[in-house]
């Protein structure tokens, strides 16, 4: 039970872990760390309890019983075939006691392995495990951010070593440029799912290997590029190690694209087939989800870093040229000057891409258009699956038992239709009560941290004993807690320091705010913005109403999202590809001012929170931040503020309490893992395995078949020719007929009629049909009728590839337009 991490999520345990040790369960959360830090004289002593051992059992009970309970998956796609999906990602944020994450991304990969479990979605996670991860915070004297990395003792993670059929270590060896690198395997139980860790620490390895996975996001570049081979080819060769073929590999980001290609080389050895065509199967089923909304965002490595690591790779296992591997990851494949760059790679790849939010998506297609040239953007093929956060993860107690009287224990565990009526059935009351214990919950945790954070800084002892008084259990409590970098402008909020002070500190109607975050320790311009907050909360007329927190974590940030009554987000747009820092508010009834942007962009209404901005783009305009400044105050003073202290006789706020209800029963299943974990199983996992299985059946026939009419494609494409397009307006809409030499190509190209969208309805594109024999030298003529609501030149004819069983452009870009 101490390995399970379903601990994380369901706490029904709490009270066993705090019973053996409650200062050791208190300041770490970590059952295993309890459970081995105990004597075992201590152990039987409180099993010799009835009611320790009984509750013991009952937790043992509990847990095998819900292993074996039928899942959402078996009710609902019994007769679908799915093996393991191999989801990798360069962090997991699972729990505080497995620390091998930084944020956003490692976020939505813990919560949707989390939430694949509930709903018995079979996945299995890849990722490295870290000697010292990302770097812990403190706060100095001088209000500056010390970054520190405490080592990560496997002996203290809940995870334990995989071992060999024969009892052995598991360990798997790759080569680098000279030499073997050794990597050990972990494994980390999630409820019904398991993660799979590598790590470098090896002894057989040289010193300066043994450091390749000691720390998230941290070194230069072939550092980092070291550890994405660890990640994507060792992850590959580690599931195939262990048994484990799945027919869908899904990358969390491009870190892990390396994946594709050892996929694609262990599909070769099995069916004896070349490169094109396993990588032609195995794309199909490769799926790439992208959060990064800048192309700047991607790694690049320059042509001989990627040749002296992959040169003898793509020679031996491959058996390619290395210019053809190159050209993967490149935009124009034979231009040397070109980065490779793994976004790219992963997009060559895959059989489906998306982004994290609908507007991440249009931003996305921007990004990815140069794989495209000459295809309209609404044609770019990128998915749009909006992030989710895992609900039973960030409920505090408070809101757990809310949401358990209203909708049952096992509310997460299917389908979540049933639950907007229910919610919106509570009473003011309950609503109010619910938040108003969280908040004082929330409290109570600042003043005992600040505390302890202060006295570890060397804090004066009147500071120390100031932070145990701080807040006030009843304000109006507003959050920001986020990575402190100049697109998500946390100083937003301090553009006019002395208008905040006199929100704080209003008499009539107290406002109190809680900050954390945390600077990369390369970002100079973060580092500064957060000594600028830590000088503003110790003004001394601020200093009850303000909290600056440090080391925010995933512990912190739980805390965080039970009690902060309103959360602030200010990014600029469109750099917030998604954002789920404010979904963990949605289940515990706080509420959302943020910026049009990522899911908010989508979310907003008013009856569910506040919106800052246009809903434009700005850029890095700092008018537009002033401008942006004085409405975020202005929204808070003429809206934010007024609603909340607006009471009724009994004392609760009205109009409040209904924005809680509202968000909380229409937000709270829209953005849970639970709807986009199905999201990727019906839009992506079942599609592509089945699409995989096609290409790989009968000794891959269709993948040959596939890389036939892709040679084929490239060779004739240049040859192709329209010749001449004929327009005919009449009354029953305008008449095309376009003439065409197809050469060899007749029957994997068609010709299309296609217009751009039009007086706010969507584009056109009409499949023009054959009209007559083959002419003379191959000319064939093709024909369209099309509606007259609009006019003829609006439409444009155009020759693109067509194969029933490819995805088009995804997989072949070729198009000839009219001229």
């Amino acid at each position: 039970m101490a390995l399970d991490l379903r601990w994380s999520w369901s706490h029904a345990g709490d009270v066993v872990w705090r019973r053996i040790d409650p200062v050791l369960w208190k300041r770490t959360h970590n059952p295993w760390v309890v459970l081995t830090s105990t004597s075992s004289r201590h152990l039987q002593a409180l099993i010799a309890e009835p009611e320790f051992r009984e509750s013991i059992e009952r937790l043992a009970s509990e847990t095998d019983e819900s292993r074996r309970a039928a899942t959402w998956f078996d009710q609902n796609h019994a007769g679908a075939v799915l093996s393991p999906v191999a989801y990798f990602s360069m962090e997991f944020m699972l729990s505080e006691a497995l620390p091998i994450y930084a944020g956003g991304l490692g976020n939505v990969a813990g919560d949707q392995l989390k939430a694949a479990s509930d709903l018995g979605i079979p996945v299995v996670g890849i990722g490295l495990l870290y000697q010292q991860g990302y770097f812990r915070q403190i706060i100095d004297r001088q209000g500056s951010q010390q970054a520190l990395y405490p080592y990560n003792d496997p002996t203290q993670l809940p995870l334990r070593p995989l071992l060999a059929p024969d009892g052995e270590r598991l360990r798997l060896e790759i080569r680098l440029p000279g030499q073997v690198l050794w990597l050990r395997a972990w494994e980390v139980t999630v409820g019904r799912l398991r993660l799979l860790l590598l790590d470098s620490n090896d002894s057989a390895n040289h010193p300066a290997h043994r450091g390749i996975t000691s720390e998230l996001y941290g070194g230069n570049a072939e550092l980092r590029l070291q550890q994405e081979i660890v990640l994507g080819i060792g992850g590959w060769r580690l599931l195939e190690r262990l048994g484990v073929q799945p027919e869908v590999c899904h990358l969390n980001e491009g870190h892990a694209a390396f994946a594709v290609l050892d996929r694609a080389r262990s599909f070769m050895e099995r069916h004896g087939v070349v490169f094109d065509t396993a990588l032609c199967a195995t794309r199909a089923g490769n799926v790439f989800t992208t959060h990064t909304a800048v192309s700047t965002g991607f790694d690049r490595f320059s042509a001989d870093l990627i040749e002296h690591y992959f040169g003898e790779y793509a020679d031996r296992s491959l058996r390619i040229r290395m210019r053809e591997l190159l050209a993967l990851g490149r935009a124009q494949g034979a231009d040397d000057r070109e980065p490779f760059n793994m976004a790219y790679l992963a997009a060559r790849a895959s059989g489906f891409i998306n982004a994290v939010s609908r507007l991440h998506a249009e931003v996305t297609r921007r990004i990815f258009a140069p794989l495209f040239p000459r295809r309209p953007l609404g044609e770019m093929p990128i998915a749009s699956i909006t992030n989710g956060v895992h609900s039973p993860s960030w409920d505090g107690v408070e809101a757990d038992e809310l949401w358990t009287r209203c909708c049952g224990k096992a509310r997460w565990l299917g389908s979540l239709t049933f639950m907007q009526e229910r919610i919106r059935a509570l009473s003011d009351s309950a609503i109010w009560q619910c938040r108003a214990r969280a908040r004082a919950g929330l409290v109570e945790y600042v003043r005992e941290l600040l505390a302890e954070q202060l006295t570890a800084a060397g804090a004066e002892q009147q500071d120390i004993e100031a932070a145990k008084t701080v807040l006030d259990p009843d304000h109006l409590t507003l959050g920001f807690a986020r990575r402190f970098t100049g697109y998500k402008r946390p100083n937003l909020l301090l553009q006019d320091p002395e208008r905040l002070a006199r929100l704080l500190t209003n008499r009539d109607r107290p406002v109190q705010i809680i900050v954390a975050g945390k600077a990369h320790p390369d970002d100079l311009e973060g580092q500064a913005m957060i000594r600028e907050w830590v000088h503003f909360v110790r003004r001394y007329d601020v200093r009850p109403h303000a909290v600056f927190l440090s080391d925010h974590d995933m512990l912190m940030t739980e805390q965080l999202a039970s009690g902060v009554d309103v959360w602030i987000n200010t990014p600029r747009r469109p750099w917030e590809a998604c954002g789920t820092s404010g979904m963990k508010l949605l289940v515990n009834g706080g509420l959302n001012l943020s910026e049009l942007d990522g899911w908010w962009a989508e979310a907003y209404e008013p009856a569910v929170g506040w919106a800052l901005g246009d809903g434009r783009e700005h850029g890095t305009d700092r008018a537009w931040d002033a401008e942006e400044a004085a409405l975020l105050y202005r929204i808070l003073e003429t809206q934010v503020v007024p609603e909340y202290h607006a009471r009724a006789a009994d004392g609760i706020p009205r109009c409040w309490v209904a924005r809680v209800r509202e968000s909380m029963a229409s937000l709270t299943p829209a953005y849970s893992a639970n709807r986009s974990v199905r999201d990727y199983l019906e839009r992506a996992y079942l599609p592509a395995a089945s699409a995989f299985r096609r290409r790989a059946a009968d000794g891959a026939a269709l993948a040959k078949e596939i890389s036939a009419w892709h040679r084929a494609l490239d060779l004739d494409w240049p040859q192709l020719r329209l010749l001449e397009v004929q327009v005919e307006s009449r009354d029953d809409g305008h008449r095309f007929t376009a003439h065409a030499n197809l050469g060899s190509l007749m029957a994997a190209v068609r010709l299309e009629l296609y217009a751009d969208a039009w007086m706010g309805g969507p584009s056109e594109c009409i499949v023009m049909r054959p009209a007559g024999a083959s002419g003379r030298e191959g000319t064939r003529s093709f024909e369209a009728l099309v509606c007259a609501a609009r006019p003829a030149s609006d439409y444009t004819v155009r020759i693109v590839p067509h194969h029933a069983e490819v995805k088009i452009p995804l997989e072949a870009s070729h198009i000839l337009w009219q001229k």
